[in-house]
């Protein structure tokens, strides 16, 4: 199972509540997305969650693209 390799995150557990109030167990997952990111200098893939690519924590590696000369 992956986790945020940046914060940790991991799934989570609680309760499913129906409408007569009857508890059962669930889990909550995170969303966890492979990135290309630069860590110390190097690109590398990394699993990381949603919340902290919106808030800047990685820092994302932009693929050099290739101009063909016609």
């Amino acid at each position: 199972m992956p986790r945020c390799e940046i914060c940790g995150k991991t799934k989570s557990v609680g309760n499913r509540v129906s409408h007569s109030q009857i508890k059962t167990k669930r889990t909550y997952s995170p969303n966890i997305q492979r990135v290309r990111a630069i860590i110390d200098g190097h690109t590398r893939r990394v699993h990381a969650c949603t919340a902290c690519l919106r808030s800047g924590k990685v820092k994302r590696a932009i693929r050099a693209r290739t101009v063909s000369q016609d």
